[in-house]
């Protein structure tokens, strides 16, 4: 298969292969927007991504290659976050600096199953937690003053478990 040059923002050149960075709807656009080919010499600019980033999203992106296509219907779909593969939970292994930074690139990219197993990945760090504990994982300053966190609980009372 014929390679495509992908820059990343901090200016690296990465050599992929095009089946492989046509997984994202961004630079799959941008080559048919562009009229670029495989014999263009020209780096596709990447200016959202770090190289470290866009070396994590080639990677996963090599190792779903064969993926079937997901069903679009998404509106009858089952919303899961128990379904990630094992590969791809040792993959998101990462700090969560890096785990935002890959989730705001498959974002960028338009690479929807990247996007989702890294916000299944989030979904799952705050699943079962209590807001303070949310707060303590994400480092978030809680902000409200004690009254008006009681009349958020009261206002969302139909929401939490019995």
């Amino acid at each position: 298969m014929p390679n495509i040059k992908l820059q990343s923002s901090d200016g690296d050149i990465f050599d992929v292969d095009i089946a492989i960075a046509k997984q994202s709807g961004t630079i799959s656009t941008m080559l048919e927007d562009l009229g670029m080919d495989e014999e263009d010499d020209d780096p596709v600019p990447l200016p959202n991504v770090s190289a470290m980033i866009l070396k994590k999203v080639v990677t996963w992106c090599k190792h779903h290659k064969d993926d079937p296509p997901k069903p679009e219907d998404e509106e009858n779909m089952e919303k899961r976050t128990d379904d990630i593969d094992s590969w791809d939970q040792d993959f998101l292994k990462v700090d969560q600096g890096t785990l935002f930074e890959l989730i705001l690139a498959a974002n960028y990219l338009d690479i929807k199953g990247l996007l989702d197993v890294t916000c299944k990945t989030v979904a799952n760090m705050i699943k079962g937690k209590k807001a303070e504990e949310i707060r303590k994982t994400f480092n978030i300053k809680n902000d409200f003053t004690p009254e008006e966190e009681e009349q958020i609980r009261k206002e969302n009372e139909w929401c939490e478990d019995p």
